[in-house]
């Protein structure tokens, strides 16, 4: 993402960003863990979303890689401010 796409991005909550697929399968977003389901439910990998809060991951598995997760994200608003 270029620093220009991010500057036109609406800021609203704690991160905006895409949608990504990692070598596990686990869905993120930034440094931010996505919940799986919650993605495989509504989402597809590329969708541009904004994360509106963040929890400390409880899994032992991921914390390492994203000590951050989310449950909390919706598609991100592409309207100009």
């Amino acid at each position: 993402m270029s620093k220009d796409t991010q500057q036109s991005m609406p800021q609203k909550g704690v991160f905006t960003g895409i949608i990504e697929k990692d070598e596990n399968n686990n869905y993120f977003c930034g440094e931010y863990l996505l919940d799986y389901k919650m993605v495989q439910a509504k989402f597809n990998v590329g969708d541009w979303i904004t994360i509106k809060s963040v929890i400390e991951n409880p899994s032992d598995m991921s914390y390492k890689q994203y000590p951050k997760k989310s449950r909390n994200f919706d598609k991100a608003n592409h309207k100009p401010e």
